[in-house]
């Protein structure tokens, strides 16, 4: 059986990334709190600017894998680039908590453990229910109440065909339109650098999960309370998806094999 036949009912579970084969692609409300990494205009940016998004790149999809280690002139020369912008965007990326920096010796792309992941989701969990509670306060129009409910009418279809990955993809979409939309522009940067922290691992486990009926329907309950502007149940229903999603990935990860040492 394949892992995305099994179905969350009978399995820790859920809440995904990644990108799925489709031609159609949902793209998350400015400010959403998920971002799929892109080279998309880089070439376009100030040399500091261009070496701290390749950089970032290249990490975050997995091109330069944790533990690697090069000298600041590889990596100047990798990008095609001076040495200063180099360092400016090594020093950016440092305190994201994606490279060790060592004057004289280099970078090392840092590794996570699972106890480094546990701690990154206790940050972003909570600043999502707060999205979505902020989100039910303010309410939503007509034209995000139609987006947000397309967004779950293809989700759902994505479950009935057993695509995960595109499931995810989705997924992703969802949670960011409702960070998005949320208004609270610090929240929104501080839930993009949780991503941008777990998603190597986040990545790693997208085909293992389980169907995600369970998902499709707290998603709904969460939209509805949404819509109807009760803040408190968006906030509750929220914060037991989120808990029960975050015991799912660590528990997926545990059994991934190699890179997510148990301890830090």
């Amino acid at each position: 059986m394949k892992p995305g036949d099994r179905d969350e009912a009978a399995a820790p579970r859920d809440d995904g990334a990644a990108d799925g084969a489709r031609q159609r692609r949902q793209q998350p409300a400015p400010g959403g709190s998920r971002p799929r990494p892109t080279l998309a205009g880089v070439a376009r940016m100030p040399a500091r600017d261009r070496a701290y998004h390749d950089l970032k790149f290249r990490i975050l999809e997995g091109r330069l894998p944790p533990g690697t280690k090069l000298l600041e002139a590889e990596v100047a020369s990798l990008l095609s680039l001076s040495r200063t912008p180099v360092r400016e965007a090594l020093i950016r990326l440092e305190e994201e908590d994606l490279v060790e920096v060592r004057p004289r010796h280099g970078i090392t792309v840092k590794s996570q453990s699972l106890d480094d992941l546990a701690q990154i989701y206790d940050v972003l969990s909570p600043l999502e229910v707060k999205a979505a509670g902020l989100l039910a306060r303010r309410g939503l129009g007509e034209d995000e109440t139609r987006r947000l409910a397309g967004l779950l009418d293809q989700m759902e279809r994505e479950t009935a065909r057993g695509d995960i990955v595109q499931w995810s993809h989705l997924d992703n979409v969802f949670h960011s339109e409702l960070v998005g939309l949320c208004g609270n522009r610090r929240l929104q940067g501080a839930l993009r650098l949780c991503w941008d922290q777990q998603y190597r691992a986040h990545m790693a486990i997208v085909k293992l999960r389980p169907r995600p009926t369970q998902s499709d329907r707290e998603h709904r309950a969460i939209f509805e309370a949404i819509r109807g502007r009760d803040e408190r149940l968006a906030t509750h229903l929220h914060a037991q998806h989120r808990e029960r999603a975050d015991r799912t990935a660590l528990f997926l990860l545990r059994r991934q094999a190699g890179g997510f040492p148990a301890g830090g």
